[in-house]
């Protein structure tokens, strides 16, 4: 350890700014003074409305012909786990024959840019950090590159909201300017305490690439924008302890308060390949204790990335703050993998005496079990909305092209609609995530309303016009009697070995196909696959197979999916959003949710088309379906900032 971070576990931290003194004096990690004055703001809030409806319009980046020859491999380069975190590039396309990326035309590259999701105007973005509500404004921040379109010079971007769905990106929260961050300022969370002070708590890795853990808080809390961010001075705060590597120490979650009126805060990290949680005790947030208990730890799983731990109410539709525990209460802990880039989670009981976590079913255990997505998707952060009391979960989405098609287009990976999280009453095994309300405001009109059926075989195509922005939803009958009565067994069905759509059962594959060209020579299905095993149990899948979805080769194309509980009387369902080259897809309510990149090189502007399909042997399916085309959202920069643009 070197110098610096042994005088850091001995130093007698100054107490954190006290709640009436919301105003600072400017710091050497000052970067700037506020640019607004609060009462601007408020005044002008009206006129920056009417600007940003007159100036509503998707924004493009303007692609450079020149870029384009900047590379022509698709063989990646990996970034990130040398500095010590997760691999940020498509390294599946390392294993692949690939060498050459397609060629790619401006036309194409900029449909790829998506219409109503969140992504800055340029370069790479990674993990969504510290998202909260303030004084009327949702706030964004985010893992940001602003030199290129890959990962590294990791700065907190910054972005604020009133609805969570049209966005103005402010000035960065925070640069790499300190020792303890100058090698990225990495993830981390907000904690709002009970008299309303911000605490963010992120990791920063240190010019001698150890992973600490600062404090920041902003310089004016009457600031609705929240521009300007003080680092404290006493950082880091927190170094790994005995027994833990140097580059095993990160994400710091929101904290919740302990019965003895402490603070705690989990963490995640390895032991060999054990993936653990360990928590912290704090009354200041400058001074640390570290809990003898591990709060969990789960052999074979590997490093644990981006833990978040939060309730969730077994009798009631609500979210719940953090620090909620007791009676009809469930807690859920979740983790990224940094193993197989996957996010993990269960259903346990957290007793706050022992400050231990246990899993209602060991065989669903973190990071064995049930996933938060089964497709492109990572390193998401939960928040309480203390404006709605929704618990609403953000993920981050990476790209599944080649890097140098990222950087023809100067930019790189989208944050998820924020999605709503509730137990689910019905199964009381899983979760249910579902798009917040506030999305449905895109609907522009309704451009299907109708009942198909879908006789085995059956492809029936759907007149929405333009099938590049739209919401879907549709629920599928069928007669189930037939499923009991059927001897045909189907043992060890799998969505990602499946074959994919074209692979034909029974009582499956159904559902929809999206982002195809006419000919269908390339195609995104979303579908519903019934599987029999011999003992006569019936298992539905939930899955959506990317194999044809572009002609290019230089594009990573999986097969997605798992099971998802149907229960007796229910009929299948699911909901699509659809948006240029991203495409959420909830099963069941979303018990099961998968994300998909899709890269069409001739399904896309209005040659892209919607179809039903029925491809079962066996029996006949009911579709009844709503489709709704969808306005782009309005993400530009504030009003009255002098930024780039």
């Amino acid at each position: 350890m070197n110098a610096d971070l042994e005088h850091a576990t001995s130093t007698s931290y100054s107490p954190l700014p006290d709640a009436d003194n919301h105003r600072h004096p400017s710091s050497s990690i000052s970067r700037r003074p506020i640019t607004l004055l609060s009462g601007i703001f408020l005044s002008m809030l009206f006129f920056s409305s009417l600007i940003a409806l007159i100036l509503n319009q998707h924004n493009q980046p303007h692609l450079d012909d020149s870029r384009n020859k900047e590379s022509s491999r698709a063989i990646p380069v990996s970034r990130g786990p040398l500095q010590g975190v997760s691999e940020k590039s498509n390294i599946e396309l390392a294993s692949s024959d690939v060498e050459d990326i397609y060629p790619w035309t401006n036309a194409v590259l900029s449909w790829q840019r998506t219409g109503f999701h969140f992504q800055p105007p340029k370069n790479w973005m990674n993990d969504p950090n510290g998202p909260l509500y303030h004084m009327g404004w949702y706030h964004l921040f985010y893992q940001y590159n602003p030199d290129a379109a890959v990962w590294g010079n990791i700065t907190w971007g910054h972005a604020i909201s009133k609805d969570l769905i049209n966005w103005f990106h402010l000035p960065f929260a925070m640069v790499p300017d300190q020792w303890y961050d100058i090698n990225g300022v990495w993830t981390g969370s907000a904690t709002i305490l009970p008299d309303g002070r911000i605490i963010m708590l992120y990791t920063g890795d240190t010019n001698e690439d150890v992973q600490v853990q600062n404090l920041a808080y902003p310089a004016n809390l009457s600031d609705p924008l929240l521009l300007d961010w003080i680092k404290y001075p006493g950082n880091p705060v927190l170094v790994p302890p005995p027994g833990i590597g140097t580059k095993d120490f990160r994400d710091p979650t929101t904290a919740w308060l302990g019965p003895n009126g402490k603070w705690r805060v989990a963490l995640g990290s390895k032991v060999n390949k054990t993936g653990i949680t360990l928590v912290y005790e704090t009354t200041d947030f400058t001074s640390y204790e570290l809990l003898e208990n591990l709060m969990h730890a789960v052999p074979g799983t590997g490093m644990w990335e981006c833990v978040d731990f939060y309730p969730v109410s077994t009798t009631e539709s609500n979210g719940l703050d953090t620090s909620v525990n007791g009676p009809g209460i469930k807690h859920v802990l979740k983790s990224s993998l940094d193993d197989d880039k996957h996010d993990y989670y269960a259903l346990g009981t957290y007793d706050p005496i022992s400050s231990k976590w246990t899993p209602d079913d060991p065989e669903l255990d973190v990071g064995i079990g049930l996933r938060l997505d089964y497709g492109k998707y990572y390193a998401s952060k939960t928040f309480y909305d203390q404006n709605t009391q929704r618990r609403l979960l953000w993920g981050w989405i990476g790209e599944t092209d080649s890097e140098a098609a990222d950087i023809m287009k100067g930019w790189s990976s989208i944050q998820t609609i924020p999605r709503e999280v509730v137990f689910d009453k019905k199964t009381g095994t899983n979760v249910l995530q579902w798009p917040i309300k506030e999305v449905e405001k895109l609907r522009s009109k309704i451009a299907v309303d109708q009942k198909v059926v879908l006789e085995p075989g059956s492809l029936v195509p759907l007149d929405v016009g333009l099938a590049t922005q739209l919401d879907i939803i549709a629920t599928f009958e069928m007669d189930k009697e037939a499923v009991k009565t059927s001897v045909e067994a189907d043992m060890g069905y799998n969505c990602p070995t499946s074959g994919g759509a074209s692979s034909r059962g029974a009582f499956g594959p159904f559902g929809l196909v999206v982002l195809a060209d006419e000919k269908l020579t390339e195609q995104t299905p979303i579908y519903f696959y019934i599987a029999k095993g011999s003992d006569g149990v019936a298992q539905t899948h939930f899955c959506a197979d990317q194999s044809k979805s572009s002609s290019a080769p230089d594009v990573t194309k999986l097969i997605y999916g798992s099971s998802v509980p149907v229960l007796h009387e229910e009929n299948f369902s699911m909901r699509l959003l659809v948006d240029h080259s991203i495409v959420e897809s909830f099963g069941q309510g979303g018990r099961t949710v998968i994300t998909s990149r899709v890269y069409p090189t001739k399904a896309i502007y209005s040659a892209a088309k919607v179809f039903l399909f029925n491809n079962a042997t066996g029996v006949t399916v009911t579709a009844n379906l709503n489709v709704w085309n969808m306005d782009s959202a309005h993400i530009d920069y504030f009003p009255f900032l002098n930024l780039e643009r």
